[in-house]
C-alpha cells in the first residue's frame, strides 16, 4: 500500500515528461495522459478502500526517517480528495480532447496543454498527501506555475492581463505561506505536520495566535475567501472551458483543505472559530450578491463559487466532528458540480456562440440536452432536495443548531438566504438562455443591462462551433456523478464521518507518523525548550 502514496505523485510528473518529449504528436501525448490519469485514478481508489480498513498509510522518503525526511501521509480526508480530484481531472481532460479534436491547438496547444496538465495534476496530488507544510508549499507552487500556463493558453490580451494578476495574487499568497513556514519553524524545530501539532499548544498564546492567523490569510487567497476573492471572477471565465473547470472545481478546494487540515491538526481547540465565522459570512454574501448582478454565465459561477466556499468555512468554524464530516461532504459534492456546471457552460458557448445572457436564448429548442445537464446541475448547486447540495448544507446546519451559539444561528440564516438566492440567480440564467425564445433576445439589452454587468473581457463575437460525442459524454458522466452524490449520500456521509473522527483527533495524525512516540527526538536539535515555548 504504501508503495502506491509516492507513486500517485511522481506517475503525473512521468507522464508530463514524456508527453513533452513527444512534442506535437497529438495522440501519443493524448495516450499518456489520459493513462496517467487513469492510473492515479485507480491507485486513489485502492488507496480509499485500504487507509479505510487498515489506516493511514505513511511513507518516508528516501528512508529518512521523520522529521529529518520527508513524510508523505495519506488517511482518509487525503484519501477522498486524491480520489476525486483524479476523477475530475480525468473527466476535464476527456472534454479537453474532444474540444482538441474539433478546433485544434487555437484554444488549448496540445504541445503545451497535456504535459501542463499533469503537472497541475501531480502538484494537487502531492498537496494532499504531503506531511510536511514545506512539501504542501511545493506542492502549491507546482500548482502555481501549471496554472498560469493553463490560465494565458492561447495568448490573447484578456488571457495575459487577468494572468498577470493571478500570479501577482499567488505568489503574495505563496510569500505569506512561506513566511508562515518560516516562523512556525523557528518557533517549533520542525515543518513537520505531526511534530507541529504536538508541540503548538506549548508556544505562548500570542504567537499561536500569529502563526494561525498567518496560515489562514495565505490559506485564504488559494481558497478565494473574502476579502481576498477580488481576483477569482476575473480570471477564471477568459480560460478555456476544459482550463475554467479544473480552476473551478479544484484549485479553490486545496486551499480549503490546507485550511481544514492546519486548524484541525494545530488548533484543535478552534480558537479561530469566531473569526472564521465571520468570514464565512461575508464570503456567502458577497458572492451571491456578485453573482446576482452578472449578465454573462461564466462569471456568474464564478461568483457562486466564491459563495460557497463560505459553507465549507462555516463547517470548519463550527469545528465540531458532525460538522468536519459535513464539511467534507460539502467539499466532495462542491467540486463534482461546479466543475459539472463549468463544463457544460463550456457546451453553451459553442451551441449558443456566447456566454452572455444578453445574447443568449431558445437554446432549450436547439440543444435540449445542454438544457438539461444546466438544469440538474443548478437544482443541485442551489440545495434542492433531494440533491446532494440540499444534504451537505442541512448537514452543517443540523451541525450547528446542536452547538446553539447566537451567531451560528445567524449564519445558518445567511446560508440559507445564499441558497435562495443561488438558485434565483441559476434560474433565471437558465430562463433566459434556455427557456427565452430566440426572438425577444434583442430587446433584452434595452430594458435589463442597466441593472446586470456584462463580462468585461467580451468581445460581443457570437461563434456557433460544434460539440464533440467526447464533450457531451464526459460532461454527462460528471453530471452522473454529481446524481451519484445523491443516491449513495449514506455511506459517503458514514465515511466522511470517520474521516472527520480521524482528523478531529490530532493524536490519531502523530501517532501514524510517529507509531513509537516522538520521545526520541531529541529537543536540542531544534534550539526549543518546548514546555515554555521558543527560546
Amino acid at each position: 500500500m504504501t508503495a502506491l502514496v509516492p507513486l500517485i505523485v511522481c506517475l503525473p510528473l512521468l507522464g508530463a515528461a514524456v508527453a513533452l518529449m513527444l512534442g506535437r504528436r497529438r495522440r501519443l501525448q493524448v495516450l499518456v495522459s489520459v493513462l496517467s490519469l487513469t492510473a492515479a485514478t485507480v491507485m486513489s481508489a485502492v488507496l480509499l478502500v485500504l487507509v479505510d480498513r487498515f489506516g493511514p498509510a505513511v511513507v518516508q522518503v528516501g528512508g529518512w526517517e521523520a522529521p529529518w525526511g520527508i513524510v508523505l501521509v495519506v488517511d482518509r480526508l487525503s484519501a477522498l480528495m486524491l480520489l476525486i480530484s483524479a476523477l475530475m481531472l480525468l473527466g476535464v481532460l476527456v472534454f479537453a480532447v474532444g474540444q482538441g479534436i474539433i478546433d485544434g491547438d487555437t484554444e488549448t496547444p496540445v504541445s503545451i496543454f497535456h504535459p501542463t496538465y499533469l503537472v497541475l495534476a501531480a502538484g494537487l496530488f502531492n498537496a494532499f498527501v504531503a506531511g510536511d507544510l514545506f512539501s504542501m508549499y511545493v506542492g502549491f507552487e507546482m500548482l502555481l506555475s501549471a496554472s498560469y500556463v493553463l490560465l494565458t493558453l492561447g495568448g490573447t490580451g484578456a488571457r495575459i492581463r487577468v494572468g498577470i494578476t493571478y500570479i501577482v495574487v499567488s505568489l503574495v499568497s505563496s510569500m505569506l505561506f512561506l513566511s508562515a513556514i518560516a516562523l512556525i519553524y523557528g518557533a517549533t524545530g520542525t515543518v513537520t505536520l505531526a511534530l507541529i501539532a504536538e508541540r503548538m499548544p506549548d508556544l505562548p498564546a500570542d504567537i499561536r495566535l500569529i502563526l494561525g492567523l498567518l496560515l489562514l490569510v495565505a490559506f485564504g487567497v488559494k481558497a478565494a475567501v473574502f476579502p481576498m476573492s477580488f481576483w477569482l471572477p476575473d480570471s477564471y471565465p477568459t480560460a478555456p472551458a476544459p482550463v475554467t473547470a479544473v480552476f473551478a472545481g479544484l484549485l479553490t478546494k486545496v486551499g480549503v483543505y490546507a485550511i481544514l487540515r492546519t486548524q484541525t491538526l494545530f488548533f484543535p481547540d478552534n480558537q479561530f472559530s469566531m473569526p472564521l465565522m465571520i468570514v464565512a459570512a461575508l464570503t456567502l454574501l458577497v458572492g451571491i450578491l456578485g453573482a446576482l448582478a452578472q449578465a454573462d454565465i461564466k462569471r456568474l459561477l464564478s461568483f457562486t463559487l466564491v459563495s460557497h466556499i463560505g459553507f465549507m468555512l462555516f463547517g470548519i468554524a463550527i469545528g465540531t466532528p458532525l460538522a468536519i464530516a459535513a464539511t467534507i461532504f460539502y467539499v466532495v459534492h462542491h467540486i463534482v458540480v461546479q466543475t459539472t456546471l463549468f463544463l457544460t457552460t463550456g457546451l453553451i458557448d459553442r451551441v449558443g456562440g456566447t456566454t452572455s445572457l444578453s445574447r443568449l436564448g431558445g437554446l432549450l429548442r436547439s440543444s435540449p440536452l445542454v438544457a438539461i445537464l444546466f438544469f440538474l446541475g443548478a437544482l443541485n448547486l442551489g440545495g434542492i432536495p433531494p440533491f446532494s447540495g440540499f444534504l451537505g448544507k442541512i448537514a452543517l446546519f443540523q451541525a450547528g443548531t446542536i452547538v446553539g451559539d447566537p451567531i451560528i444561528f445567524v449564519l445558518i440564516g445567511v446560508g440559507a438566504l445564499t441558497s435562495l438566492l443561488t438558485l434565483y440567480a441559476l434560474a433565471r440564467a437558465w430562463n433566459m438562455a434556455f427557456w427565452r425564445p430566440k426572438q425577444q433576445v434583442t430587446d433584452y439589452p434595452s430594458s435589463m443591462s442597466v441593472s446586470l454587468v456584462e463580462d468585461p473581457h467580451d468581445e460581443g463575437i457570437v461563434l456557433k462551433k460544434t460539440i464533440s460525442p467526447l464533450m457531451i459524454g464526459a460532461t454527462t458522466s460528471m453530471l452522473v456523478l454529481t446524481l451519484a452524490l445523491t443516491v449513495f449520500a449514506g455511506p459517503i456521509f458514514d465515511f466522511t464521518t470517520r474521516a472527520a473522527a480521524n482528523i478531529s483527533s490530532p493524536s490519531t495524525y502523530i501517532d501514524a507518523v510517529f507509531p513509537s512516540g516522538t520521545g526520541s527526538i531529541a529537543e536540542s536539535n531544534v534550539g526549543t525548550n518546548f514546555e515554555g515555548g521558543a527560546k
